[in-house]
């Protein structure tokens, strides 16, 4: 099997909102009542009911005004802070790479929230449990696109195989010339969802310049972790050997000695 990621262009990309619609109708998230805040970006950010926002981003500097759209959803890391500190098993690295979420086995530890370098993890209070994008795990399981994108009408959002994507995404940086970057298949292992942004990362708002798993989760996880498995087997296995060698342990002999007077 291939492994697919996604594609997102961001010079393709009209603002339309229709990925973030598609969703929401897939996923049956419910609304929630907003209020203007001077922005065409609505909710102001990722929430329990939102797994995927548009962000609206307008710059005016010595080019212009222009705006600047980007497609905000979970990045699928290859090598995944929220996986590695999740200490039930609800992430979880899905049959395709991407990072499944099991709400069940969820024990709202927030761990997977303060461990994201992308800042994706939403808490609810009301159902105490964690909410992200699964890359529509249940579309994809069936050969069929992640919802959003099925609904972008112009080519923005892609879905594919991982090498044919990348290798497309430097090639449209290319035609798109300076200041056109590649994001996402760099960090972390590489993500599965890939960006073509038209300027350098700072420029995004949100975007995080060079996302990394955390040193302390890599310190733990990776080394001191298994090292404390590792002495724990040692005590088991020394303890089995005495066993073996010199049998169960029993109360000490009375070493005392009796004095020639009869003490």
């Amino acid at each position: 099997m291939s492994e697919n990621i996604k594609l997102f262009d961001i010079s393709k990309c009209t603002g339309c909102r229709g990925c973030q619609l598609a969703c929401k109708q897939w996923n049956q998230l419910r609304a929630k009542q907003t209020r203007m805040r001077g922005t065409y970006q609505n909710p102001p950010d990722l929430q329990p009911n939102t797994y995927l926002i548009m962000r609206f981003q307008e710059v005016e500097d010595s080019k212009g005004l222009r705006w600047y759209y980007r497609h905000q959803a979970c990045m699928h890391c290859s090598d995944a802070a929220c996986v590695k500190v999740c200490p039930s098993g609800a992430l979880y690295y899905s049959a395709f790479n991407t990072v499944g979420l099991s709400h069940e086995k969820c024990i709202a530890c927030k761990e997977c929230v303060s461990a994201c370098p992308f800042d994706i993890p939403r808490f609810d209070e009301r159902t105490d449990k964690i909410y992200k994008c699964d890359m529509c795990e249940s579309r994809i399981a069936n050969n069929l696109e992640p919802a959003c994108v099925k609904a972008c009408p112009t080519g923005a959002l892609k879905w594919g195989d991982k090498d044919r994507l990348v290798k497309a995404a430097y090639k449209r940086a290319k035609e798109l010339g300076d200041g056109a970057y590649v994001y996402g298949d760099k960090f972390v292992d590489g993500t599965h969802l890939v960006y073509v942004l038209q300027e350098k990362p700072g420029m995004y708002a949100a975007l995080p310049k060079s996302p990394s798993v955390p040193l302390s989760i890599v310190l733990w996880k990776d080394v001191l972790k298994p090292l404390s498995i590792l002495a724990a087997g040692g005590v088991l296995a020394g303890s089995f050997f005495h066993y073996i060698i010199h049998g169960p342990k029993t109360p000490d002999e009375d070493t005392s000695t009796k004095t020639e007077g009869g003490e």
